[in-house]
């Protein structure tokens, strides 16, 4: 008999350090996300950094747009110190970085990595001179870069040079294939000139990110095979709800299961008065869910049929979750390897024993017609069956009491 063979990742990028946090190499795959906040108004700009890095954020990038917004960094960066804060701040410039960096140099060494996109650093005679400016604060405050190129806002300078270029070919290419050349070669050509400047290779980060979950994947398999920059994925635009989530996840998992990548953020439209912090929560869903890191517990759950015709199952399922989510950050202070643990939460017989003797633990729910017990695994074995109104409670304690004797303390 011939079992399938494992699947070994290909990582061979340039490991780059980012205030402390690795991108690259072999280090873990990296999460990030970006604030939606006016960063002038410090307080707020503040709050949601805070919440995003305690959901598990490790990146945050905040817009730096204006001299406003350029006077707030340093304030922002004390701000969170303050609180013991620590996560590296990136700064998200388009058009005007070179003037706000000269203007504010405080900003530039409060920050720990530059955004900046090629496309959108001036035209012209002027564009060179202003990549360069943005450039040499780099390398004068020793701060990583990330050369980012949007779909949206390619170097129309290279675009139009590539298609007259393919226009003159006796068999030319489709116009899209030299879109996607040129989002690639924007990249690539503005890392060299970085490096002509000064910018050592191990403080560049590459992203091309596209809106079409076909496309990315075609660039980023792409510019993989074409340098070993540190990448930074992201299906740029992704939408709203589960249109977001669900392109997001199929063009990221296909690249995480081919190597590609090193730092992610799940680029998500947040529904009217959600909070910001569900871009970070789907990035280490897909991440854990591909077995590349895990960040807490996650529950298994049937999705029910009619043999569970009670919604207690359902709503035991979301509120354990949710307890999980919550505990971590007490947990992870005081255990080794709870993120690890896996918990099951099923809706009848038929596979609810089964799959709660495969989790570290589990409860079986009765379906409709069951005798009204629900029995709970730990490790394989029941230790207890539950009945009454207070099996969600009860079932909390009994993960509480798991936890603080399964796993070793720090």
């Amino acid at each position: 008999m011939k079992f399938p063979e494992v699947f070994e990742p290909r990582r061979t990028s340039i490991s780059v350090d980012i205030d402390g946090i690795i991108v690259g190499g072999e280090a873990p795959i990296v999460v990030q996300s970006m604030t939606n906040t006016d960063t002038a108004d410090i307080k707020a700009t503040t709050d949601q950094i805070l919440q995003l890095a305690i959901t598990g954020s490790e990146l945050v990038r905040i817009t730096v747009n204006d001299s406003n917004a350029a006077a707030s960094v340093i304030k922002i960066r004390e701000a969170l110190d303050q609180k013991n804060c620590s996560v590296p701040l990136i700064g998200d410039f388009h058009f005007n970085g070179h003037k706000l960096l000269d203007e504010h140099p405080e900003c530039g060494e409060a920050l720990a990595k530059y955004r900046i996109n090629p496309g959108n650093v001036g035209k012209g005679s002027k564009r060179d001179a202003q990549f360069a400016t943005m450039i040499e604060h780099a390398c004068k405050n020793n701060k990583a870069v990330r050369i980012g190129v949007n779909w949206g806002s390619m170097d129309q300078a290279l675009l139009a040079s590539l298609m007259d270029e393919n226009a003159k070919r006796s068999e030319p290419y489709d116009a899209h294939d030299v879109m996607i050349e040129t989002v690639i070669r924007s990249a690539l050509e503005s890392a060299e000139q970085a490096r002509e400047l000064g910018l050592p290779e191990n403080k560049i980060i590459l992203s091309c990110k596209m809106s079409v979950v076909q496309d990315l994947i075609t660039v980023y398999r792409s510019i993989a095979q074409r340098s070993n920059y540190a990448l930074h994925l992201g299906l740029t635009e992704a939408g709203i709800g589960s249109k977001g989530i669900v392109a997001s996840t199929a063009a990221l998992g296909i690249l995480l299961h081919d190597g590609i990548g090193d730092t992610i953020r799940i680029s998500l439209t947040p529904e009217p008065g959600a909070p910001r912090e569900k871009e970070v929560i789907v990035a280490q869903e897909i991440l854990q869910t591909m077995g590349l890191r895990s960040f807490v517990p996650l529950v298994t759950a049937c999705p029910g049929c009619g043999r569970t015709t009670s919604t207690f199952f359902q709503e035991l399922a979301s509120q354990v979750q949710s307890y999980l989510r919550n505990q971590m950050p007490v947990w992870k202070k005081e255990y080794i390897g709870v993120e690890d643990m896996s918990v099951a939460v099923m809706g009848c017989v038929v596979n609810g024993p089964g799959e709660s003797k495969h989790a570290n633990i589990g409860i079986s729910l009765p379906g409709s017609g069951e005798k009204p017990v629900a029995p709970v695994y730990e490790d394989g074995k029941k230790t207890v069956t539950l009945k009454g109104d207070n099996i969600a409670d009860e079932f909390e304690a009994i993960i509480d009491a798991y936890v603080s004797n399964s796993y070793s303390r720090k």
